[in-house]
């Protein structure tokens, strides 16, 4: 059994429709997707979402980062998210950010 936040059905519905709208070469964060999905301070249940259906949902996981503009996920998952993103376009200064207002996704 896993443990975590339990968000609501059709906020879970909604975010899981706006992750799998995220374009290639463009990226959002974990807020900017609560925010678009109803919940402004739902960061948390976001990142749940995608650690719980990224695989079953065919989810863009590697498209959403902090609100600082950087990769969350520690170690070999981080790289592989660099490496994934790199291959969209998407480019990090030498300080391992990337420019929001190139690369942010802004929907509709």
């Amino acid at each position: 059994m896993e443990y975590g936040p339990r968000p609501d059905a059709d906020f879970t519905r909604r975010c899981i429709a706006c992750l799998a709208s995220i374009p290639r070469g463009r990226v959002a964060t974990y807020g900017q997707i609560a925010g678009m999905c109803g919940d402004p301070r739902a960061a948390r249940q976001v990142v749940w979402i995608l650690r719980t259906r990224s695989d079953s949902e065919n989810l863009p996981w590697h498209r959403v980062l902090s609100s600082q503009a950087r990769i969350s996920l520690p170690g070999e998952g981080g790289r592989r998210q660099r490496a994934m993103l790199e291959a969209e376009g998407v480019e990090f200064d030498p300080d391992g950010r990337l420019d929001l207002a190139r690369f942010r996704w802004n929907a509709g």
